[in-house]
């Protein structure tokens, strides 16, 4: 009889453990939720402010092609809460700004998609190198992977729906303002796109390298 008693209050203990240990991964869960949510809605919206109203024209570019440090946010995000955060990042932040924007939204689908390459394979780098030198080779690798695929995008998907507002001509006319010496838009694509984005990505990189380190304890809620 007492053995019997003792083998229940054994198996109530275990199932009370185990109740617990669940509410308390279900809290965790929760709270990785909101957590995830609040950074994600932060940082995109430094990323509106920065796409939207710290954006300029440089002078060995294009006009309709501007300078920002808006992939910045989305890049600390994607190391803090995982690629899918920065591309979600990168998101909200054109969605926004398609409301605001003269590029007809041509511009907003060209800032997503290199921008989802540059956070997300960065991210998914370092989700599977949480060090220093792997979130060094994902940034970098984000980066090179956003300049090299920035020829085919804007060669077949962003240019062509340009065309739709503005003549082929009138586009390759702006490149060769700058370097007359211009025969076409692949020709300007590689002279052009391809390494400022590149460099683009790179102040991206070094930036976050600078800043990720003393801001990762707040992001992840550790701070004081």
């Amino acid at each position: 009889m007492d053995q019997t008693v003792e083998k229940k209050d054994s198996r109530e203990i275990l199932e009370e453990r185990a109740s617990q240990i669940e509410k308390t991964e279900k809290a965790k869960a929760g709270s990785m939720q909101i957590r995830f949510i609040a950074v994600t809605g932060i940082l995109a919206a430094v990323s509106v402010v920065l796409q939207s109203f710290l954006a300029f024209p440089i002078p060995i570019m294009p006009s309709f092609i501007e300078f920002d440090l808006s992939d910045l946010p989305a890049l600390i995000g994607s190391f803090a809460m995982g690629p899918v955060c920065g591309v979600l990042i990168e998101l909200i932040k054109n969605l926004f700004h398609s409301i605001v924007t003269r590029s007809f939204g041509v511009g907003e689908i060209s800032n997503f998609i290199l921008g989802a390459i540059f956070v997300g394979v960065a991210g998914l780098i370092y989700k599977y190198k949480k060090s220093k030198k792997g979130a060094i080779l994902g940034a970098v690798t984000g980066a090179v992977a956003m300049a090299v695929l920035s020829f085919p995008t804007n060669l077949f998907v962003v240019y062509p729906s340009y065309y739709n507002f503005f003549p082929k001509e009138a586009v390759l006319a702006m490149y060769q303002a700058i370097r007359p010496s211009t025969q076409s838009i692949p020709e300007a694509l590689l002279v052009f796109n391809a390494p400022f984005t590149l460099v683009k990505g790179l102040l991206n990189v070094g930036i976050t390298m600078l800043i990720y380190k003393p801001l990762s304890p707040i992001l992840h809620g550790r701070h004081n």
